[in-house]
């Protein structure tokens, strides 16, 4: 297996850390958008957007965590309510549609064109967990969205960052799909994402409950095992319905529900995908 020129998961975590959060082309033309039409404008239209993408998303968080004032003892994960608290005119004058991720991979098209495919999935996972939550009446399902939608937030900006690494990955799963993909990132990188998303998620001082719901090891808490089956459904299904990892998932998912596994292969099938499942929920 080759090996590129390794940073360490320090130098990443320092990196990234530091690096303005990039967003998709498409929020920030969406975003300007509405503030030119200010009739229609609202913080839920803005946080459709925002959810629309993971970088945007945790851009937002991580923002107003650093600005959150000291008597605010409640930490915001939910977009729309963030976006009340910031104010829509500090939303637009203070957090930049800058950089652009497409910019960014100009010189790097495949890395673009491999990129959507990692959103797509994110989008799914936030999907299944809302679903899923509601089904278990969680009331505070927006949560469980976000945790799953940001879950791999470190990948999307590797992709974004370390184009040449995450190719080299993505061939080697295409090689051998019995690979794990820790044991392959660890080749390539010299570390599992899932630990420098863990890193960065603290650095970033995102929400304490969000870092938990994303935290695989806490599989006794149900609202994380739901965000860790419904990323590890999106990731698996990505690779086609006869990924072997899928009977698994099925029996976990059908734990969870208490549902019959025949019943969650036909729930997750018709499951809606790029939000429409979480707007029929606002």
């Amino acid at each position: 297996m080759q090996v590129s020129n390794k940073r360490s998961l320090g130098n990443w975590l320092s990196l990234l850390s530091q690096t303005e959060i990039p967003v998709l082309k498409s929020t920030g033309e969406q975003l300007t958008a509405l503030l030119e039409d200010e009739e229609s404008m609202s913080a839920r239209k803005v946080a459709r957007i925002v959810l629309g993408d993971p970088l945007m998303t945790v851009k937002l968080l991580h923002y107003l965590q650093l600005h959150r004032p000291s008597h605010q003892y409640t930490e915001i994960i939910q977009v729309e309510q963030a976006l009340l608290m910031l104010g829509l005119k500090k939303f637009y004058d203070r957090i930049p549609f800058q950089p652009v991720v497409e910019h960014l991979l100009e010189p790097h098209p495949w890395a673009l064109i491999e990129l959507g495919p990692v959103l797509e999935r994110a989008a799914r996972a936030a999907d299944y967990a809302i679903e899923w939550a509601v089904r278990l009446n969680d009331l505070r399902f927006h949560e469980v969205y976000v945790a799953a939608l940001l879950h791999d937030v470190a990948e999307i900006l590797l992709w974004c960052f370390a184009p040449k690494d995450m190719l080299l990955i993505r061939e080697h799963q295409i090689e051998d799909r019995t690979l794990r993909s820790q044991t392959v990132q660890e080749k390539v990188l010299g570390f599992p994402i899932s630990e420098l998303q863990r890193l960065l998620a603290k650095e970033w001082s995102l929400p304490k409950l969000l870092t938990t719901l994303m935290d695989d090891s806490l599989q006794r808490q149900t609202r994380v095992r739901n965000v860790t089956l419904a990323v590890n459904l999106a990731r698996h299904s990505a690779n086609g319905w006869d990924d072997p990892a899928l009977p698994d998932d099925f029996h976990h998912i059908a734990a969870l529900l208490h549902l019959p596994v025949d019943q969650v292969k036909d729930l997750v099938h018709a499951t809606p995908v790029y939000q429409s499942r979480f707007d029929s929920y606002e």
